[in-house]
């Protein structure tokens, strides 16, 4: 049965718990180390009060009430220059596939370009095939070092995207 998305929207104070849970949930699902990536973030609990700061935003994917994807962005840390980052972009399983990726990463660069941002960021790791796709669809391309400090050692594929 294909899902009907209704809103991508942002993340409110309450939808906290539920993002958390469903970042946890793929990542498990991917067979992510739990050590060295978004697993361990301790913002993971406090999404909405880590992107409440200044030129950052976390969106969700909902349908019908229930939030199934999520993503945001904000500024790059620990990087002297006008880059932000993708940062902890999961879609549950039962909307992949759908085009949501791409619409949700549109919706992140349009806030990027609003923010003023010159060039966004990301980091993944080599076996997410299918997102790396998405990520050269929609302009990323492959560099050869890392930018910043993520404190995801574990992440060692980067990709930059200019938005100028």
């Amino acid at each position: 049965m294909e899902t009907s998305v209704d809103t991508i929207r942002r993340i409110r104070p309450e939808d906290n718990p539920i993002v958390a849970s469903l970042i946890r949930e793929v990542l498990v699902e991917m067979g992510v180390p739990k050590v060295g990536t978004a697993y361990a973030d301790k913002a993971l609990d406090r999404m909405y009060e880590q992107y409440s700061g200044p030129r950052s935003v976390y969106l969700v994917v909902e349908d019908q009430g229930k939030i199934l994807g999520c993503a945001g962005i904000a500024p790059l840390e620990h990087y002297n220059g006008n880059v932000c980052e993708l940062q902890k972009m999961y879609f549950h399983k039962t909307i992949r596939g759908r085009g949501l990726g791409s619409k949700m990463i549109q919706s992140c660069f349009e806030y990027a370009r609003k923010f003023g941002f010159e060039q966004v960021y990301l980091e993944t790791m080599p076996f997410m095939k299918a997102a790396q796709r998405l990520y050269v669809r929609s302009g990323f391309e492959y560099i050869d070092a890392r930018l910043g400090h993520t404190g995801h050692f574990s992440c060692n594929v980067w990709m930059l995207k200019d938005l100028i």
